[in-house]
């Protein structure tokens, strides 16, 4: 039996989604763009989930967004625009900041 708290579990899911929106966004490469599905897709095949649980990450996508975004290390865009992380609605992608 595991010692690891639910905090504990949480905490090592988001290390691990945090990792691998980096990761998706750098492979898309500079000036594209990546689609929040995509990266729930991504998270739960990666975690032997059925097709249809992806569904469940988006929520957790998004947060993993916004608190990367804080840090610099991704654009979160609306309308091919960079949104402010902190105030956004609606459709959604994000990517790799651009270095000018």
């Amino acid at each position: 039996m595991s010692n690891e708290s639910e905090t504990d579990i949480k905490q090592k899911e988001r290390l691990s989604l945090d990792e691998l929106v980096v990761r998706l966004c750098g492979e898309k490469g500079p000036n594209k763009t990546l689609d929040p599905t995509e990266v729930a897709k991504a998270f739960a095949a990666a975690r032997g989930e059925d097709d249809l649980a992806w569904r469940r990450w988006l929520v957790h996508v998004r947060a993993a967004a916004v608190g990367l975004a804080r840090q610099g290390r991704l654009v979160i865009y609306r309308k091919g625009k960079p949104a402010d992380p902190e105030d956004f609605r609606g459709v959604w992608r994000m990517g790799a900041p651009h270095i000018d």
